[in-house]
């Protein structure tokens, strides 16, 4: 293995809530419900799960390995591992999917501030029309502009602290305050008149709402989530110690946030059957999902529950949180690569970085179009072939030996070594079809 006096995280815990933080963001809060309500509740969870176990971990792992192994950036990384091959356009792929999903996932974040402003303040509780309310902040684009750059600044102070005091410690914070958060709001949602049906919905197989395409959907919600493809697992996989089981590692980050995931499904969907005044339409409003699960549908049902600022104020605060954790790694992901494969000083790096996002982010704040661009072209294009990428260089490329190494730590994980057959067929054969599968899905509608 590679020795250098390159950054590490200082502890297990703080390893795995920083890459836990990687892949626990806004995903996990609108984007899985919507998944959930769309793919007949409990069969769609099954499905995830299943996805996640078989696939999502071994690509996760298939990153550490290039992560740890290279001891460097996502492009420097192939730099080392296959000089003077293409296999660097890949790493070069993971930066720039990083610094496109900035490009309209800030703006969203700058909103989640304003939300938490109007709940705290009182405003939200006077609404009376919540798709008036957010449409107004959409075209108000200096506001946006403001908000998306405040967010922007609190996540390059973290990345600027560097990798112990910065991404590895907020991590540690953050992170603890999520689940409780998520704890909280669960218990009030299920305590609610009428949240039964919603407990049902969510964990009781509903086969007349399954798609013919579940298992693909479960399987891009997968790689989605767990920010696969992305560039984010190299990175903080570059991070880790020698001594790090990368195989426990990813089984715990990928639990915790699938755990996250179904916390959020607790929270959402109880208290939307039990304050909807229109239970024919409530699915719908949950299947659209996005922007306006979060924004508007959810927001109108708080305020049906006494106390309503107190709850949509700790849940805009788990959803800025949630969101702050996957920018710091976002950001870390082209920081560090400007770093390294141009020589800047990492604050050089980082302020570049986030006058780029603020640029991209003003004009997604002013164009829906572009945000869209944005978000679809980074979600169908760039993550697939990414996490394809990886799996084949992992699978067919890496030598065996070093795989071997990598995962048992010079043989002393025995854990590792009954992980390996098994994950190097999957790596082979199995995770490259069902991402090829994605991305052909994607592609025809």
């Amino acid at each position: 293995m590679k020795e250098t006096n390159r950054a590490t995280f200082t502890s297990k815990i703080g390893m795995i809530a920083a890459a836990a933080g990687s892949a626990v963001g806004l995903g996990n809060i609108w984007r899985f419900p919507s998944m959930t309500a769309d793919g007949g509740g409990a069969v769609f969870i099954l499905v995830y799960i299943g996805c996640v176990l078989f696939f999502g971990i071994p690509v996760m792992v298939a990153e550490f390995i290039i992560g740890r192994s290279s001891k460097a950036n996502t492009t420097g990384a192939f730099h080392i591992l296959a000089p003077n091959t293409s296999w660097k356009w890949v790493g070069r792929l993971g930066v720039l999917t990083g610094f496109v999903i900035m490009g309209f996932y800030m703006v969203v974040c700058g909103w989640t501030l304003e939300y938490i402003w109007q709940s705290v303040s009182g405003k939200l509780a006077t609404v009376t029309d919540f798709s008036a309310n957010f449409a107004a902040l959409q075209q108000d684009h200096l506001k946006q502009t403001l908000l998306m750059t405040g967010f922007t600044v609190l996540t390059l102070l973290f990345t600027l602290s560097g990798v112990r005091k910065g991404v590895e410690k907020s991590s540690k914070i953050f992170m603890p305050i999520l689940f409780l958060l998520l704890i909280l709001l669960g218990i009030r949602s299920v305590t609610l008149p009428g949240a039964i049906e919603g407990l049902e919905f969510l964990f009781k197989p509903n086969i007349e709402h399954v798609k013919s395409t579940v298992f693909l959907d479960a399987m891009g919600q997968a790689f989605f989530s767990l920010s696969l493809g992305m560039g984010c697992m190299i990175t903080y996989g570059s991070y880790f110690s020698n001594s790090s089981n990368l195989t426990k590692t990813a089984i715990q980050v990928s639990v915790l946030d699938m755990f996250v995931a179904i916390l959020a499904g607790i929270v959402i969907f109880p208290s939307a059957f039990a304050l909807t005044s229109n239970p024919d339409t409530i699915l719908g409003d949950l299947i659209n999902g996005g922007p306006g699960l979060l924004f508007i549908t959810l927001p109108q049902l708080f305020n049906e529950i006494p106390l309503s600022m107190l709850w949509s104020s700790l849940f805009f605060i788990l959803v800025a949180i949630a969101a702050v954790t996957s920018t710091i790694s976002l950001l870390e992901v082209v920081t560090i690569y400007i770093q390294e494969e141009y020589k800047r000083t990492r604050h050089e790096s980082a302020v570049l970085v986030a006058i780029g996002v603020l640029v991209l982010g003003t004009v997604s704040s002013f164009s829906p179009k572009f945000f869209g661009l944005l978000d679809s072209v980074s979600a169908e294009w760039m993550l697939p072939i990414g996490g394809f990428f990886i799996s084949l260089f992992v699978g067919w490329y890496l030598d065996e030996k070093l795989v071997y190494a990598q995962l048992t730590n010079e043989g002393r994980e025995q854990f590792g070594i009954k992980f390996l057959k098994g994950y190097r067929f999957i790596l082979k054969y199995l995770a490259p079809l069902a991402i090829l599968a994605i991305f052909v899905y994607g592609l025809i509608g």
